[in-house]
């Protein structure tokens, strides 16, 4: 017989994913906030800094992958803890007019 007393349960790890699909509108704007907000993170060491520096200045990819915050997404919802995040941004050809994207976007 199976328990359904939750505090005897394991705990349930479950995996979420999210596909967005921004359009960046001010390219300047995105890069300059993203600069400030890497210069600013008193948690990155000198290396990772000027890797994350590089990935801005090549691609505004770089820039809007600095401001995913999975903490902030999942931080309030009571009973759930983040217990692994990963993420990328990359550059994406989209129209919002082609009803068969979604069916091709995972290729």
């Amino acid at each position: 017989m199976t328990s359904t007393d939750p505090t005897e349960s394991a705990p349930r790890y479950v995996r979420v994913t999210i596909e967005l699909v921004a359009e960046i509108t001010d390219e300047k704007a995105l890069k300059a906030a993203a600069l400030t907000q890497v210069q600013d993170d008193e948690y990155l060491e000198d290396d990772e800094r000027a890797q994350a520096v590089e990935a801005i200045e090549v691609d505004p990819s770089g820039s809007l992958a600095h401001f995913i915050d999975p903490v902030a997404l999942l931080g309030a919802v009571p009973g759930v803890e983040l217990a692994s995040a990963t993420w990328e941004s990359a550059h994406t050809e989209f129209d919002p007019d082609d009803e068969t994207w979604e069916e091709h976007s995972l290729d």
